[in-house]
């Protein structure tokens, strides 16, 4: 019995600890594409529109750091000033050394771009060459790896096994690395996921070879979050409205205990996701989440009989269902809550999903 407390009261003491540090240790990933008015609108951003943005945090004193020092950060637990930001760029395109580079010159903003080795390689007309990168690189770019050519990582090959789809994907990531190794010097082994999709079979190929993973879903990031699983706020295509971003850039992240049913590639229609976290800075009545296409998510908060469970009584759990069927394809839970002690802030979590 008095191991069960002690266990309890130092659970309770992390948390209390995680929430006072949380604040301080929460930050924002901002994603992009293409920096263009003639590319895909889904994937655009105005130059425009992206100075726009740039501007924005630049007058308000947002921290723009580097990705890796955000992350380094992090994982040490230390101190990161308010309103933090990392800026990123999928796929490499040129646009992104001709229109993007010469505006985060001006800003003196460090960046990420996550490039495809092996597309550079064969001289795909759409990306940055190596040459180009390089020169990016000596101005103080980071270069990151997003596989070898986009594919569905998680996606097994007709007949192919377990064993034999773990293998090839390890080859491709770590091939990728060494490929970038070679051409910038750069090795921070951060995986950005094709397509933002991701399942857990491929999130522990990541922890096994000791890499970082980045989705596209939305949510800010902090020390408890799941360095596998990271997220990021889009910003451009539908998301590069800045009155909405202005929002999310005030967003800090959930003290998350444990996720399940979290398993994001599915054939379920109408997954159910609970929730263990920490209520210690919002009220349970205000939080809330969303389905895309679909707006409220039905919430249930359920009993979690702490002193059974060995959890303090500041842990919740919390089930969240969509009222009808997701489509096929990609769509996600949003949830949120209004910060007490940061007023203008909120908590937010996103759940990606992709329905087969």
């Amino acid at each position: 019995m008095l191991h069960k407390f002690k266990h309890v009261l130092r659970l309770t003491l992390l948390l209390q600890l995680c929430f006072l540090s949380n604040n301080a240790m929460a930050s924002v990933i901002l994603q992009y594409h293409h920096v263009s008015e003639t590319m895909p609108a889904v994937t655009s951003i105005s130059p425009a529109d992206f100075e726009a943005h740039m501007t924005h945090l630049k007058q308000n004193n947002f921290n723009v750091i580097s990705l890796p020092d955000l992350l380094s950060q992090l994982k040490k637990g230390e101190t990161l000033a308010d309103n933090t930001v990392a800026i990123t760029f999928d796929d490499g395109y040129k646009n992104n050394y001709t229109t993007a580079a010469p505006i985060l010159e001006k800003f003196n903003f460090p960046y990420t771009i996550f490039v495809n080795p092996k597309m550079i390689d064969e001289k795909k007309s759409y990306v940055m060459t190596w040459q180009q990168i390089r020169e990016l690189t000596k101005k103080g770019a980071t270069i990151a790896n997003h596989s070898a050519e986009h594919l569905y990582l998680h996606q097994k090959l007709e007949n192919e096994t377990l064993i034999q789809w773990q293998d090839r994907i390890k080859k491709d990531l770590i091939q990728s690395e060494e490929r970038i190794k070679q051409e910038t010097g750069h090795n921070y082994q951060y995986l950005a996921y094709p397509y933002g999709e991701f399942n857990h079979e491929l999130q522990n190929i990541i922890k096994d070879i000791d890499f970082i993973g980045i989705g596209q879903h939305s949510g800010a990031v902090g020390i408890h979050s799941d360095f596998s699983r990271l997220p990021r706020f889009p910003a451009s295509g539908i998301y590069a409205n800045l009155k909405t971003l202005k929002t999310k850039l005030k967003s800090l992240p959930f003290s998350i205990t444990g996720l399940t049913n979290s398993e994001s590639v599915t054939v379920k229609n109408q997954p159910s996701l609970i929730m263990q976290l920490a209520v210690e800075d919002f009220y349970k009545s205000q939080f809330a989440c969303y389905v895309s296409g679909q707006g409220k998510a039905t919430i249930k908060w359920l009993d979690n009989k702490a002193a059974e469970s060995g959890l303090p009584d500041n842990v919740k759990s919390v089930e969240i269902s969509p009222e009808k069927p997701l489509g096929k394809g990609r769509s996600r839970y949003n949830c949120t809550a209004p910060s007490i002690s940061k007023k203008g802030h909120f908590y937010w979590f996103s759940q990606p999903w992709v329905v087969k």
